[in-house]
């Protein structure tokens, strides 16, 4: 008969252990192994893996619109080098919009970099009862030529391609447009934001003038009980 004591599996079983002292326990193993004494390998602090980057406006969530997405190549000893140039449109929806563009090896680089870039040149178009334009307005730049026309409630948004992206982050909710000319997506932006620029108030405009806004309303041959209904529905 063999002098160790097999258990039912065929193992030798562990020799006892003096009364009072804990059992030795592999490497890794439980409370007695490295890793449990120092919480893991990151000594028991752990990785924040909920960070989110905050937007320089003061935490105010903008909408980013990715318009376009360009990639070149340059040959050069060894294979070819490519990069990225990203076109990126954001809006806080509530009539302030903008564009940039970003340049980089990365995509995602590429755009955070046009993100930025379009943050630092967002413009205010007043908005007339939030939803469309205050008047009919025309953009040209390059070779690309828009028309941007206010529009009644449920008509949407009749743009396409780069222009809705614009519309989109604007808050804009009724517009009639028109592209003529090049579909150059730069081209196309640079236009349709030097027709917004152009867009004027009713509110503005009276104040440049030293007059009321229901004057104005006036002139346009609405009675004066309409004129000064509409005055007072004007907020911006």
């Amino acid at each position: 008969m063999a002098d160790e004591v097999q258990n039912v599996e065929g193992a030798p079983e562990a020799a006892p252990t003096p009364e009072g002292q804990a059992p030795r326990r592999g490497r890794g193993g439980g409370a007695g192994g490295r890793d449990g004494n120092r919480g893991g390998r990151d000594g028991g602090r752990g990785r924040r893996d909920d960070r989110r980057p905050r937007d320089d406006d003061g935490g105010e969530e903008l909408i980013e619109k990715l318009v376009h997405i360009n990639r070149v190549s340059k040959t050069v000893k060894g294979g070819k080098r490519f990069g990225f140039a990203a076109l990126v449109v954001v809006g806080d929806g509530k009539g302030r919009a903008g564009f940039g563009h970003g340049k980089a090896r990365e995509v995602p680089e590429a755009i955070s970099k046009a993100t930025a870039a379009a943050k630092k040149s967002m413009i205010r178009v007043p908005l007339r009862d939030g939803r469309t334009l205050h008047h009919d307005g025309l953009g040209h730049f390059g070779a690309g030529l828009v028309t941007v026309r206010s529009a009644p409630a449920g008509t949407g948004i009749i743009a396409g391609g780069p222009m809705r992206a614009v519309f989109e982050s604007l808050g804009v909710a009724d517009v009639v447009t028109k592209s003529n000319g090049t579909s150059n997506p730069y081209n196309m932006i640079r236009a349709t934001f030097e027709a917004l620029g152009e867009q004027t108030s009713p509110k503005s405009v009276a104040q440049r003038r030293g007059k009321k806004v229901s004057d104005l309303i006036k002139r346009g041959g609405a009675s004066d009980r309409a004129a000064e209904a509409e005055a007072a529905a004007v907020t911006e």
